[in-house]
């Protein structure tokens, strides 16, 4: 099959799921086109099956803000038409699904039929699509599309609650290369560039959001390096860090958080974590903490969105309510404060993530494909 891909090409989740489901595809033998404003930041590879075609926005002293749905459309019937692209598969209901059905309309004019696989990621429909100004086009988007996947049972639920859906909505999780979190390659002494042999490595990846509680994450950390020594990796950039470093500054601890910024060693930082720390007032799945149990890391998580469908309590790590951090540190202390039990929860994390291989998970993405191109030629 020939797919175009569209999606955020940033270091959020959904891009990244984007990025990796495109490299897999083209490895399992199908021509991969990503279409989108920049090249994804995991999208390292460019080969004869993989293509990224850049979307550009021309300024107009006539817009306010530059109509990047309509370039958007534009491009993706020129690459339709120039590549004979089979099916487009969008992330993210809007502007991406509202854009291709565009696209789709404009195609037809011409006899051209492209079906559209639209993924929702969860800000998509539980932040920007519930609100008013954008529910009817995110509920439309929605129901144009020819088939619909959401990366939780837990996203389902909330897009039904929503919106009046007439499609059905397929659950397909994300999923993670297991091969890239296996820890081969780091040594000893590169952890002792982050943290002293007696340090546990407390983890938090992030956006550094409101939603994503930061501030919870210092709380926690602080109550952990009371009871022993320990050092916390901050990864991500976002609105919230100013806040954070504050903070630390405030209680002491700036000396024992090391912020990392965007980095490109996630995997390595993984590796030599011993806790990862998600206290997130949502999320629609939680693939930072997927990520961090593929490495081998037990996950202290807050019991919301989809996270639960990831993170097992009491197995792969614990659950607490949104806001709890006394009942977080005292699971993470639970875990941290005895050797033999942190080494049963890293090999049950690793034994969770297994579930969400990407070669488990990336077929049933074809599957959809085929059934959805062959609902299409009935059509």
């Amino acid at each position: 099959m020939k797919i175009g891909i569209v999606c955020y090409p940033t270091f959020g989740g959904s891009g990244v799921v984007a990025t990796e489901l495109g490299l897999e595809l083209s490895k399992r033998g199908h021509e991969i086109h990503f279409i989108t404003y920049s090249q994804p930041v995991r999208l390292e590879l460019i080969s004869h099956n993989v293509h990224y075609h850049e979307v550009n926005v021309p300024e107009y002293p006539l817009f306010h803000y530059q109509p990047y749905e309509l370039a958007l459309s534009s491009k993706l019937v020129d690459m339709v038409k120039l590549h004979q692209i089979d099916i487009l598969h969008v992330h993210y209901a809007i502007p991406h699904a509202y854009a291709a059905y565009m696209a789709k309309k404009m195609l037809q004019e011409e006899g051209i039929y492209v079906p559209i696989v639209t993924t929702l990621h969860g800000t998509d429909i539980t932040l920007v699509g519930s609100h008013p100004f954008y529910k009817p086009a995110v509920t439309f988007s929605i129901n144009k599309s020819d088939a619909v996947t959401a990366v939780s049972q837990s996203l389902k639920d909330d897009t039904l609650r929503l919106f009046d859906i007439k499609n059905d909505i397929y659950v397909v999780p994300n999923f993670i290369d297991l091969e890239k979190h296996n820890g081969q390659g780091f040594t000893d002494c590169q952890r002792g560039m982050m943290a002293k042999d007696d340090e546990k490595i407390i983890t938090h990846i992030s956006n550094l959001r409101p939603v994503k509680r930061v501030q919870d994450v210092i709380s926690v950390f602080y109550s952990i390096q009371k009871e022993m020594p320990a050092k916390l990796m901050f990864i991500g950039e976002g609105p919230e860090k100013e806040k954070v470093e504050l903070r630390c500054q405030e209680l002491g601890i700036l000396d024992k958080v090391v912020f990392f910024g965007k980095s490109n060693e996630i995997d390595k930082i993984l590796c030599f974590s011993d806790l990862f720390l998600l206290p997130s007032q949502t999320e629609s799945f939680g693939l930072a903490a997927l990520e961090a149990m593929a490495s081998g890391v037990p996950v202290i998580s807050s019991n919301t969105g989809g996270i639960p469908e990831v993170n097992v309590h009491g197995m792969s790590g614990f659950l607490s309510n949104v806001g709890d951090v006394d009942d977080m540190t005292k699971n993470a202390l639970y875990i941290l404060s005895d050797e033999n039990r942190l080494k049963m929860f890293k090999a049950n994390a690793i034994k969770q993530s297994k579930k969400f291989d990407l070669h488990t998970i990336v077929p049933q993405y074809e599957a959809i494909y085929e059934d959805t191109l062959a609902k299409c030629l009935v059509i």
